[in-house]
C-alpha cells in the first residue's frame, strides 16, 4: 500500500484540528461527497471547507456495489488519491469499519490516517437481515478502539458515528428516537466526536434528536430533506449527501448516452468545461 507521503504529520494535524473546528462553528458545516479526483476537485473550487468521500460513489466508480464489497485497500487507495490531490480536509466513509472485531476497526482507523484523511465514518447497520444494527456494546467497542489507534498516531481523528435506526427501519416513527437518541450518546461517550443519523427527514425528529445528543448532529440530505438553512435552525452541525451527487452524474451520463443513441445529437455538449479548464484542475 501507497503513502500519502505528500502530507506531513503537523500538516495533517493542522487539517484534523480544523476539520473538528468546523463541526462547532457558527455555521452548519456541509460537505459534498466525492467519489475520486476529478469531483473532489469540483467541490474544492466551488469553495467548500471540507470534503467527505462516498463508499458507494467510489465502489460503484470502480465496478463494485456498496457494501464493503470492494476490499479495504482499494477503498484506501481510492481515498489516498483524494487525500493526496485536495488542500482540503477529508473525511473518509469506511462503513462497518472493515472489520468485524475492534481490532479490526482501529486498523482501519490507522490506515485511513496513513492515507492523509483526518476524519472516519463508522455505521452501526449490518447486512445481516436478521440483526440489522450491531449490538450497542460492541459498536461502542469499535469506536474507543478506532480512538485508541488515532491516538496513537497522534493525529486527532475525527469519528463520524452514524446510526442506522432509522435507515434500518425504513421509516420514522417514535418508537425509534429513544433508540437513535440511546446509540449517539453512548457512541459519544465512546470517542465519537459526531453523530451520524441517516433516513431522517422529519423537523421535529431532527430538532429533538439535536437537542437530546451531547455531540454535534450530521444528517444526510436528499429530495424531500429541509433545506440546508432549515436544518442549521433545527440544529444540525453537519450535512452529507452521501452517493446522491455520484448518482446524479450517472444519471446526466445515463441521458448522455440516450441522447446519442436515439437520436445522433449532442446537446449535452453545450455549456460545458473546455478542454483547457478541466485538464487547470489538477495543474500543480
Amino acid at each position: 500500500m501507497v503513502l500519502n507521503h505528500n502530507l506531513t504529520k503537523e500538516t495533517q494535524r493542522k487539517k484534523a484540528e480544523r476539520f473538528l473546528e468546523l463541526h462547532h462553528g457558527e455555521r452548519i458545516l456541509v460537505l459534498p461527497n466525492a467519489w475520486d479526483v476529478a469531483s473532489a476537485k469540483v467541490f474544492e473550487r466551488a469553495g467548500f471547507n471540507a470534503i467527505a468521500t462516498t463508499s458507494a460513489g467510489i465502489a460503484n466508480a470502480n465496478g463494485y456495489p456498496d457494501g464493503e464489497r470492494m476490499s479495504r485497500a482499494e477503498m484506501l487507495e481510492a481515498i489516498r488519491r483524494i487525500a493526496q490531490m485536495t488542500a482540503l480536509p477529508v473525511t473518509a466513509d469506511m462503513e462497518e469499519g472493515f472489520g468485524a472485531a475492534p481490532q479490526q476497526v482501529a486498523e482501519t482507523a490507522r490506515l485511513t490516517l496513513e492515507m492523509g484523511a483526518v476524519g472516519i465514518n463508522l455505521e452501526d447497520g449490518t447486512r445481516d437481515e436478521a440483526h440489522p444494527l450491531t449490538e450497542i456494546p460492541l459498536q461502542a467497542e469499535k469506536i474507543k478502539a478506532a480512538r485508541q489507534a488515532a491516538d496513537a498516531y497522534d493525529i486527532p481523528l475525527v469519528i463520524n458515528a452514524r446510526v442506522d435506526v432509522y435507515e434500518k427501519a425504513g421509516g420514522d416513527h417514535k418508537d425509534f428516537l429513544a433508540e437513535a437518541i440511546r446509540r449517539g450518546n453512548v457512541y459519544r461517550e465512546a470517542g465519537a466526536d459526531c453523530i451520524f443519523m441517516i433516513s431522517v427527514d422529519n423537523r421535529e425528529t431532527i430538532a429533538q434528536l439535536a437537542r437530546e445528543i451531547a455531540a454535534p448532529l450530521n444528517v444526510l440530505a436528499r429530495r424531500g430533506s429541509p433545506t440546508i438553512a432549515e436544518l442549521q435552525q433545527l440544529g444540525v452541525a453537519r450535512v452529507t449527501f452521501g452517493s446522491i451527487p455520484m448518482r446524479a452524474a450517472m444519471t446526466l451520463t445515463k441521458r448522455i448516452a440516450e441522447e446519442i443513441a436515439q437520436h445522433g445529437t449532442y446537446g449535452f455538449a453545450e455549456d460545458i468545461l473546455t478542454y483547457g479548464e478541466a485538464n487547470a484542475y489538477f495543474e500543480k
